[in-house]
């Protein structure tokens, strides 16, 4: 039992770092949180604890920022991931994951240098759809939806008010494409629920605090950081992959 309450900590506290993040960017919970709750529990179950996590909040987040969110832009993009996430799944039968996430780390750098670059990408449901379709293929190879997505809405200029509150809402869609394939598997049991309930208000409060810090910053401070936030995002997907890859 006391090893259980330790363990529960541990994870509770990566939540919480993980969660400051997620509330100054609007993403890269997943990123953060998996790695660290990794060193505790098997990376499946990481994953499983994200996932639940971000269904569980992510209601109370669509609820709190409606009202700036791009609902267009979000209905496009989260039908996508539909397409998407299916045959990214279907995909990782043929190629290995760790090589796909070498190529992930590629595409993500590719994007941060358009928008280091301050290129811009033209809007609409076509493109939304597009970026959809390659977040939900990313998720379904390596459980990382977020780079097509946030390179589509920077990339076209979105206001960081708008851009943080529409890719909070559609990475709670894609947490809820993803939960079914969970469970089918029987990958969520109750010890996953259970560190994923106690470490709930952990995330609550680690999102506000990031949304404090989030209100202080301008339109130029919060592309820097979700700049930051992509290139870690590359560095652990190719880390991860060269690791998989050497060792396989």
């Amino acid at each position: 039992m006391p090893a259980l309450v330790t363990d529960f900590a541990l994870i509770a506290g990566a939540v919480f770092a993980a969660a400051v993040l997620r509330g100054i960017t609007g993403f890269g919970f997943a990123l953060a949180a998996v790695p660290l709750i990794s060193l505790v529990t098997p990376p499946v179950q990481g994953v499983a604890i994200a996932i639940l996590l971000q269904c569980m909040i992510g209601i109370g987040d669509v609820v709190a920022v409606r009202h700036l969110i791009d609902r267009s832009t979000l209905a496009f993009m989260s039908a996508g991931a539909v397409i998407g996430t299916p045959a990214g799944l279907m995909t990782l039968r043929l190629l290995s994951a760790d090589a796909m996430r070498i190529v992930i780390a590629l595409v993500v750098l590719v994007g941060l240098a358009g928008l280091i670059a301050k290129v811009r990408l033209p809007s609409g449901p076509k493109q939304a759809a597009g970026a959809g379709i390659l977040a939900g293929l990313f998720s379904g190879l390596a459980a990382m939806p977020g780079p097509p997505a946030v390179a589509y809405v920077l990339g076209t200029a979105t206001p960081a008010i708008q851009a943080r509150a529409t890719l909070m809402a559609f990475f709670f869609v894609t947490s809820l494409i993803t939960l079914p394939g969970l469970l089918a598997q029987g990958i969520v049991g109750l010890p996953t629920i259970l560190a994923a309930a106690a470490s709930l208000p952990p995330l609550v409060i680690g999102t506000h605090l990031g949304g404090w810090v989030f209100r202080r910053l301008n339109d130029a401070g919060y592309q820097k950081a979700a700049i930051a936030t992509l290139a870690a995002t590359a560095l652990v997907a190719a880390s991860r992959g060269a690791w998989g890859l050497l060792n396989g």
